[in-house]
């Protein structure tokens, strides 16, 4: 296996030995921003308990929201993969892309024109600082991966995703891919 350095549009997939971090314990997060200043991601897999709808009343659709991370975590984020719909949208890698225009976004919601299958929102996000994550890799709290079609991110089912990584990667990680969350539980 190439080890892939970090890059945009690359995963984070952390490391089984991140037991009992809350935040991060089976996340996998998409790194929407890499450079030598930090980074940003969005936790792909920990779904809150509430809908878009609990915090901006008048969409009256079940959005799922997600914990993008411990980062900001009164600030609503969002990807999508529809640029032609949403104004000044950042691509992060091929055919996936970072915010955009809200009010056009409200609107394409209360018009039924985008679909969850188009769209996920964060509140919060996942933030490095130039050295941190580099230390955090160096230390092997993650593993860098890719995703064969950064389009279907979106769509990805979140409760097997970390498993489904686990699966992927082989090995001892295969062996991860069924334990219990806390091992102490086993």
């Amino acid at each position: 296996m190439i080890a892939l350095k970090p890059s945009k549009g690359l995963l984070l997939v952390a490391e089984p030995s991140i037991i009992g971090d809350a935040s991060f314990n089976r996340s996998v997060i998409l790194l929407a921003e890499h450079s030598e200043s930090g980074s940003i991601g969005f936790i792909l897999n920990k779904v809150l308990d509430f809908t878009l709808n609990d915090l901006i009343p008048e969409l009256d659709k079940g959005f799922k929201v997600y914990n993008g991370g411990p980062v900001e975590q009164d600030n609503l984020y969002f990807i999508h993969k529809v640029p032609e719909l949403i104004p000044e949208s950042i691509e992060i890698a091929n055919g996936i892309y970072w915010g955009g225009n809200f009010e056009v976004v409200k609107e394409l919601i209360l018009n039924d024109l985008i679909t969850e299958k188009q769209i996920r929102f964060f509140l919060g996000y996942s933030g490095w600082d130039a050295q941190q994550l580099k230390d955090e890799l160096d230390t092997n709290a993650w593993i860098i991966s890719s995703h064969q079609d950064a389009k279907d991110i979106i769509e990805r089912p979140y409760r097997s995703f970390w498993k489904d990584k686990m699966i992927e990667l082989g090995g001892d990680y295969m062996l991860w891919s069924n334990a219990p969350e806390n091992p102490s539980y086993n």
